[in-house]
């Protein structure tokens, strides 16, 4: 099951994720999510952990928890929208204009 986690410290390592999400069953990842210019965090991750039970023990277990002077926001993820029709690209061929 994958659980988000916002409200991250920027000083939070996976390896903490890693370590805190650990104390309630096996976490299979735990990744942060970074700028992809400057690698600063965004200010969350996720974390994947193989069972349902232990998932939903460690949201109940870490919602609302203070890391490194954040109080975390833990739920299970939404599955990714994937709209990305956003502008920018070219059509290839002739401009109209």
């Amino acid at each position: 099951m994958n659980i988000y986690v916002g409200n991250l410290s920027y000083s939070v390592t996976e390896e903490d994720l890693q370590e805190a999400f650990g104390a309630f069953g096996q976490v299979a990842s735990a990744s942060i999510i970074k700028d992809k210019f400057s690698g600063q965090s965004k200010g969350f991750g996720f974390i994947e952990m193989p069972t349902k039970e232990e998932a939903k023990a460690a949201i109940e277990g870490m919602n609302g928890k203070e890391m490194k002077g954040r109080t975390l926001s833990v739920n299970e993820a939404r599955p990714r929208a994937d709209d990305r029709r956003g502008g920018g690209g070219r059509s290839g061929g002739r401009s109209r204009y």
